[in-house]
């Protein structure tokens, strides 16, 4: 199994040999599904919160007797059918986590990054790095490797400040590091592109 590297004009420099244990795995769409779905939940602040009706200001008083009014019986001004009462089966602040082991985490990983080798969207470069945290500069190499810029994600073997800067105004590019990569922007991602250095770290910590 192997795959062309190239420079960041654009041109084939080399072949790659990639490992079959992290590119040659058949996916399962269950399970990624599964993963994808305890990501996005552990993405979710969680923060909505209403009041209840113990929460609300008022109370304490019958607003008006139960029998003889002609109105409908009334207990408290905090009731949810009244202007300013509690809200009635409104959201609160919870937390939507599902439990993710490490081994799960890996598996999802070499099953997006084989599916995605195996639909041609894995692009391999030499090297990727820039003087000056230009945007310019890095939309200058993607066009020359014909990356489209929306949902882009590039894998670095190393934090790069110039980079990081040059990806801000670059609105669907995503440039991480090998450690912070995960299923769900992998499969995602419309293309990967990643260094040889980025797919060597990356190679050793699945394998």
């Amino acid at each position: 199994m192997e795959t062309k590297v190239l420079n960041t004009q654009g041109k084939e420099v080399k072949t790659l040999k990639l490992s079959e244990a992290v590119f040659g795995v058949k996916p399962k769409i269950t399970f990624l599904h599964e993963v994808v779905i305890a990501t996005l939940a552990n993405r979710r602040s969680g923060t909505a919160e209403t009041l209840r009706r113990g929460e609300v200001s008022g109370g304490g008083r019958k607003p008006w007797k139960q029998k003889g009014t002609g109105r409908a019986r009334a207990g408290s001004n905090r009731s949810g059918l009244w202007r300013k009462g509690g809200i009635i089966f409104g959201p609160h602040a919870r937390s939507y986590r599902q439990y993710l082991g490490k081994v799960k985490r890996h598996a999802a990983l070499v099953q997006a990054l084989s599916a995605r080798h195996a639909e041609g969207a894995l692009q391999v470069i030499d090297s990727l790095s820039i003087e000056k945290p230009k945007t310019a500069a890095l939309a200058a190499i993607l066009n020359a490797l014909k990356v489209p810029f929306k949902k882009s994600l590039i894998v670095v073997e190393a934090q790069n400040a110039a980079l990081t800067k040059a990806c801000r105004n670059l609105e669907g590019v995503i440039l991480v590091v090998p450690g912070d990569l995960n299923a769900y922007d992998v499969l995602k991602a419309n293309r990967l592109v990643m260094t040889e250095a980025a797919l060597n770290v990356l190679t050793k910590s699945l394998s």
